[in-house]
């Protein structure tokens, strides 16, 4: 019996050890929204960078729970259209936009250009507003998304086109370009209105960024990590 119970309470140690008690008002979007998909970019090698990002250490979307509630709401409208979302970033902690500033001085590092800027110079990221020294993801409020198809049981089927990929840092990705498909501007109008609708401000230079207009934290700048 008291094996039992100290096999129990170590199992308990362990997973508490895992569990990182958020700051007031965060969550982890799968427990508010387990259905929404998540494609947490910065904790891969897939992104402009070309390795993970410093801070995120697990991959999770943690974001505030005014907008999560607003997602998940998001996320059922969409349904009814065999639609659904599928979030690449969420909560940014303030040392991951220091590695992006970091990274934006080596001149040397261009391993990922031409995936992902093929046509600007990496050290203008912050002065053509592909990235911000402050960002509104470091606020808990922002989301980087984009739209999926979804069968009768509202499992993935695939992405919908959006004329360019998340984080390719060009005009192509401003959020109203002409200059992509007619069907990608159709899907961009569709994420673009219904965020709009349920209480999100878009940002034009990137169809895939948007911000809870009503945040919780407009002035405060977070720097726990991702786990």
């Amino acid at each position: 019996m008291k094996e039992s119970i100290y096999a129990f309470l170590l199992l308990m140690t362990l997973i508490a050890s895992n569990t990182m008690a958020l700051p007031h008002d965060f969550v982890y979007l799968k427990d508010v929204d387990p259905t929404i998909i998540q494609d947490v970019k910065y904790f891969t090698q897939d992104n402009f960078i070309g390795r993970p990002i410093k801070g995120y250490e697990k991959h999770t979307c943690i974001i505030t729970k005014k907008a999560a509630a607003q997602l998940a709401k998001i996320q059922q409208q969409l349904q009814k259209q065999s639609l659904g979302l599928k979030v690449y970033d969420c909560y940014r902690p303030q040392m991951a936009v220091d590695d992006f500033i970091q990274w934006s001085e080596d001149k040397l590092d261009q391993k990922m250009k031409d995936a992902f800027y093929p046509r600007i110079n990496k050290a203008d990221f912050f002065t053509l507003g592909y990235a911000g020294k402050k960002s509104s993801h470091t606020r808990g409020s922002a989301v980087d998304l984009t739209l999926v198809r979804l069968d009768k049981n509202n499992q993935f089927v695939h992405d919908l086109l959006m004329g360019t990929h998340f984080d390719y840092m060009d005009e192509l990705s401003h959020a109203l370009s002409n200059a992509v498909q007619e069907d990608a501007k159709q899907n961009r109008l569709l994420l673009r209105n219904i965020m709009i609708a349920n209480g999100f401000e878009p940002y034009d230079m990137e169809w895939w960024h948007f911000t809870l207009k009503d945040e919780p934290f407009p002035d405060t700048y977070f720097n726990f990590p991702v786990v």
